[in-house]
């Protein structure tokens, strides 16, 4: 992976080549991943050698230069949760010369990460999101095709890259098997719409002539694998058909996915477990209900609620 004068074509040394490789291998990181990391390590060795450093000499790095490439991300307008993700980065990428036995010093630590803004992540309400599963789509191979896609992302919360990766024998008696992040395998099951929709959809997949040994559930242009740019069009279209006036993204059929599973009643760690979450804080950002909805759970669950009756 490198080149002759010790630098990987993404401009990253030997060390970063190894942290990545580490990655790769005993991590088992996906591609994604490894591009954000290789990405993040890359733009700081850029910054470190504008002030005649450079990763390779990992233990003449210091803090002062992590606080200026954050400060320099937030004078370009780089958003928080980018930063956040970058300094991350750039620990992990420590503690890895740490567990080589290559650097004992992390100008990481103690340097803070930027202050969050609480927001919580967009999601359709139930109308809109069942106006989408039945808007009015041609029922010629692409439009049955569009709609399984849908079905598929509300009806299990799949992240759109789950879905593009999902190949035709991973649907399977009501349930679809899924390769999540860090190469984590789990059984999501299927609404009955969307166990009907892709019935419907396969019977006709082979009007997109896919090519030789392409397995892929989902086809796009040419019989190839539909990819995430073709998702998110089809997402617009479906949501132009059902008049909702702003734009729809894949993740957002997941955010409505697991808001409308946790405010009917669900247990968050059911729901941690259908979205393939790892930390069970990730799916905590869904449980944003509102006062009302809050005190009329109280009101009827807790003992001591003042309207419960003595």
């Amino acid at each position: 992976m490198s080149s002759t004068n010790g630098k990987t074509d993404s401009g990253l040394g030997e060390l970063g080549t190894r942290f990545l490789e580490y990655l790769d291998a005993e991590k088992d990181y996906s591609p994604a991943t490894l591009r954000s990391y290789g990405t993040d390590l890359t733009q700081f060795e850029e910054f470190l050698s504008g002030r005649k450093a450079t990763l390779e000499r990992p233990e003449k790095v210091g803090k002062d230069h992590v606080r200026g490439f954050l400060a320099e991300l937030h004078r370009r307008g780089v958003g928080k949760a980018t930063v956040a993700r970058k300094l991350s980065s750039l620990r992990a990428f420590y503690r890895f010369l740490a567990r080589k036995r290559i650097c004992g010093s992390d100008p990481t630590a103690g340097v803070r990460n930027p202050k969050q803004e609480k927001t919580h992540p967009r999601a359709l309400n139930v109308d809109q999101a069942l106006g989408m599963m039945e808007a009015s789509v041609t029922p010629d191979p692409e439009g049955l095709r569009d709609m399984a896609l849908a079905e598929l992302l509300y009806g299990s919360g799949l992240r759109v890259s789950e879905a593009m990766g999902l190949d035709v024998f991973d649907v399977d008696a009501g349930v679809v098997r899924v390769m999540g992040k860090g190469r984590k395998e789990r059984m999501v099951p299927l609404t009955g719409k969307a166990e009907e929709r892709i019935r419907r959809w396969l019977e006709q997949r082979h009007a997109f002539e896919p090519q030789s040994g392409e397995r892929a559930l989902f086809l796009g242009k040419r019989g190839k694998r539909l990819d995430r740019r073709e998702a998110n069009r089809i997402l617009t279209r479906l949501a132009a058909a059902a008049g909702i006036p702003r734009d729809v993204h894949p993740h957002m059929l997941r955010h409505s996915f697991a808001t409308h599973m946790l405010e009917a009643g669900a247990d968050l760690r059911s729901v941690q477990e259908l979205l393939g979450h790892s930390r069970l804080s990730t799916t905590q950002r869904y449980t944003h209900l509102d006062l009302q909805q809050l005190m009329q759970v109280y009101d009827k669950a807790h003992p001591r609620s003042k309207k419960k009756k003595d």
